[in-house]
């Protein structure tokens, strides 16, 4: 009996298989991605929420089209070319259609509270408009080959927004979005420009671009972050421009020109006292303090040093006891005043001064 079982499902997995079409999603294989059962958006039901299948080779999922609750949904991996079933899928809230064969994005009806759309490493040329996606919070389109930043006007509550690794040549279309992390990494920009609005910006990779000045991130009071390496910074006075951010904690400038000047590290660290990180090195308490000391020293730090010179310089002179001749009657209270460093011997040598010549000195 066991082996009549066993033969029984062994043909029934046979039948299941022959009926499936390679690449297609069918209903059994996306039970096998459904997981984090839940209360549905109305509270009405109670449904699966998540939906993983990532690398299944899955080239057409308009099976997905009934599977009206999903709240989160991770297709990456697959050789997908068209999402429409998403407008069947009004709650949705996550959507990760990375490393597919998609040609466009937000093809489909918008789930109203779409907030995490993740379309990296696929071949989308075009930013289409997102006037509809107001809810959109995050949005990755790395590894693609667009050429302009567009469509995003109305995106008001966008703060992450990652194009790194396409064909920009310059930062347009970000007017006035509340943009906090930005990735514009291995493009093609050559000024950084376009930034001027974005007031919440905390974090910005402008790493492998063309950029020569850093004139565009000045007045943003909260950013943190500034990634430049593999540009092509080439003066110590660019730094002028973010020397006011008051933020400002990480600075990379690895692979730049700059790096050449003469005292590039303590210069950057004198005018940007504020970072803790500088070209992927911790700066250190005792690193700014010399910085500071070489650069624009303190009263104290002057003379001392001035002192130091007036020793060492004295110490290299013939000593002798310099000629002195009393001052004359009309100045009954005459004063001599002994100069020296610290335990040099002055007080000695005014005491016996005094003994020796008790007629005319007292110690005062």
């Amino acid at each position: 009996e066991d082996e009549q079982e066993k033969d029984g499902g062994e043909e029934e997995e046979s039948e299941r298989s022959e009926g499936r079409v390679e690449g297609v999603l069918d209903e059994d294989t996306a039970a096998e991605g459904l997981h984090t059962l839940g209360y549905s958006a109305p509270g009405t039901e109670y449904v699966y929420l998540h939906l993983t299948l990532p690398g299944r080779g899955l080239s057409d999922v308009s099976v997905l089209s009934g599977y009206t609750h999903l709240q989160k949904m991770e297709l990456s991996s697959n050789k997908i070319n068209d999402l429409s079933c998403v407008s069947h899928m009004p709650y949705l809230i996550e959507l990760n259609a990375s490393k597919n064969e998609l040609t466009t994005y937000f093809d489909f009806k918008p789930p109203k509270n779409l907030k995490e759309v993740d379309f990296s490493h696929n071949q989308i040329s075009k930013m289409q408009d997102l006037a509809a996606y107001q809810s959109l919070t995050k949005l990755l389109l790395d590894y693609n080959e667009i050429e302009e930043i567009r469509g995003l006007e109305r995106c008001h509550s966008l703060t992450q927004l990652g194009l790194s690794h396409n064909r920009l040549v310059a930062i347009r279309g970000l007017q006035n979005l509340p943009i906090r992390i930005l990735n514009l990494s291995f493009n093609q920009i050559e000024e950084v420009t376009g930034l001027k609005s974005l007031k919440a910006l905390q974090k910005v990779d402008l790493s492998c671009n063309k950029i020569n000045s850093l004139q565009g991130l000045e007045e943003h009071d909260l950013l943190e972050v500034i990634n430049l390496e593999d540009n092509q910074v080439a003066e110590l006075s660019e730094i002028k421009w973010i020397e006011g951010l008051p933020l400002l904690r990480v600075l990379n400038l690895l692979k730049n020109p700059i790096q050449e000047q003469g005292e590039y590290w303590l210069s950057a660290v004198y005018m940007l006292l504020q970072i803790t990180e500088l070209d992927l090195k911790k700066v250190s308490v005792e690193e700014k303090v010399d910085a500071v000391n070489r650069k624009d020293p303190p009263p104290e730090v002057v003379a001392a040093e001035d002192h130091r010179m007036h020793v060492l310089y004295n110490l290299l002179q013939p000593q002798r006891v310099l000629d002195s001749t009393l001052p004359s009657a009309d100045h009954p209270y005459p004063m001599l005043v002994l100069l020296g460093p610290l335990f040099c011997g002055k007080r000695e040598l005014s005491l016996k001064i005094c003994r020796q010549f008790k007629n005319f000195f007292r110690f005062g």
